[in-house]
C-alpha cells in the first residue's frame, strides 16, 4: 500500500503568484464560454468566415501559439488591442463577491501577483467584482508579454521574473492549467494546481 504523500511545505514562500481565469474565481462562472463565443465571432469577421471555421482556427491558433492572439499577431498582425477589447466585452454578473478569498489571500506572507495570459483590464474587472483587486501588488497580463509570448512559453516566466526581481525558488504559483504549471516548475517556483473537476488543489 503506498503513503501518502505529506502536504508539501510553504514555510519557504515569500511571493504567491495567481493565475487569473478559473483560478481566482470558480470555473462554474464559465466565463470562458462568453470569452470563446467572443474569439469566433471576432476571428468569423476579420477572416470572413464560417463560425465553425472560425472556431476551428482558434483551436489551432490556441495549440499551436500558446494564445489564439499570439496566432493572430504573429501571422496576421491583428490589433491585439481591438481583439481583446473585444473579446473581454463580457457579462460579469456570475461573478460574486468572495470575501473568503480576500482572507484567505491576506493570510499569505509577502508579495502576490496575478499573472495572466489575459489583459489588465479584463483582470482588473474580475479582481475588482470578486473585491480582492487591491490584494495584489501588480497584474502581470498579455500587454506585458509582448501578445506574442504566452504562458507557457519559459519566456513568459523569465519576463515576469525579471520584471518584478522574483526568486522563483521562493514563488509558489497557482494555475488552472497543468501546462503552464510545468513551466512554473522548470524554472524553480512551488506549483499549485487548481484543479477544476474537484473541490481543492494539488501542489507540486
Amino acid at each position: 500500500m503506498t503513503k501518502a504523500q505529506p502536504p508539501r511545505d510553504f514555510r519557504h514562500i515569500d511571493t504567491w503568484v495567481f493565475d487569473l481565469d478559473n483560478t481566482l474565481y470558480p470555473a462554474d462562472c464559465d466565463l470562458f464560454s462568453q470569452i470563446d463565443k467572443r474569439m469566433g465571432a471576432f476571428i468569423a469577421d476579420a477572416f470572413d468566415l464560417s463560425l465553425d471555421e472560425a472556431h476551428a482556427l482558434r483551436q489551432r491558433y490556441y495549440a499551436e501559439h500558446g494564445t489564439t492572439l499570439a496566432g493572430l499577431v504573429r501571422l496576421h498582425g491583428v490589433s491585439p488591442h481591438a481583439f481583446l477589447d473585444y473579446v473581454h466585452d463580457i457579462d460579469l454578473a456570475v461573478v460574486a463577491p468572495a470575501p473568503e478569498l480576500g482572507a484567505a489571500i491576506d493570510a499569505l506572507p509577502g508579495r502576490k501577483f496575478v499573472f495572466t495570459n489575459g489583459s489588465r483590464g479584463h483582470a482588473e474587472a474580475v479582481a475588482g467584482k470578486l473585491g480582492v483587486l487591491d490584494r495584489f501588488e501588480d497584474i502581470f497580463d498579455i500587454h506585458a508579454l509582448e501578445y506574442i509570448n504566452p504562458k507557457p512559453a519559459r519566456e513568459a516566466f523569465d519576463r515576469f521574473i525579471a520584471a518584478h526581481g522574483i526568486a522563483a525558488a521562493q514563488a509558489a504559483m497557482f494555475d488552472d492549467l497543468p501546462h503552464n504549471l510545468e513551466t512554473a516548475h522548470a524554472v524553480g517556483m512551488t506549483t499549485v494546481w487548481i484543479d477544476c473537476r474537484a473541490t481543492g488543489a494539488r501542489s507540486t
